[in-house]
């Protein structure tokens, strides 16, 4: 059996403040770049999208440290004639870090769909 799995998860702090867009489909999602840097290495930015999240989103500033839980997307667009592609993640949940309990348990449930995905394929 094959199985594949795309899990990603994201601790850093917000570089810009949450941006709420409705798309031409009429969803409502919040866009997010969180800045993340590893030891002895240079910060990386990742463009965060998240579907139909809750009002409090926009309560998030720049500097904030959240944790993400989602997946990784491409989506190909055009922009000027021309096929363009962005790769971004898609947030299932964001947590500000403070809120340890709900990190904790959103970083467990993701483990288990590793875990799950794993063991389909032993």
């Amino acid at each position: 059996m094959n199985s594949a799995m795309n899990v990603v998860l994201l601790h850093g702090r917000l570089s810009r403040p949450a941006a709420r867009r409705v798309l031409p489909s009429g969803e409502d999602q919040a866009e997010l770049d969180v800045s993340v840097q590893r030891q002895g290495e240079r910060t990386e930015t990742v463009n965060v999208v998240w579907p139909k999240a809750p009002a409090s989103a926009s309560t998030l500033d720049i500097g904030a440290e959240v944790v993400v839980v989602g997946r990784v997307r491409r989506r190909f667009f055009q922009a000027g004639g021309r096929t363009a592609s962005r790769t971004e993640v898609v947030a299932d949940t964001v947590i500000a870090a403070r809120h340890t309990k709900r990190v904790h348990a959103a970083i467990e449930a993701a483990f288990l769909v590793v875990e799950e995905a794993t063991a389909m394929t032993a």
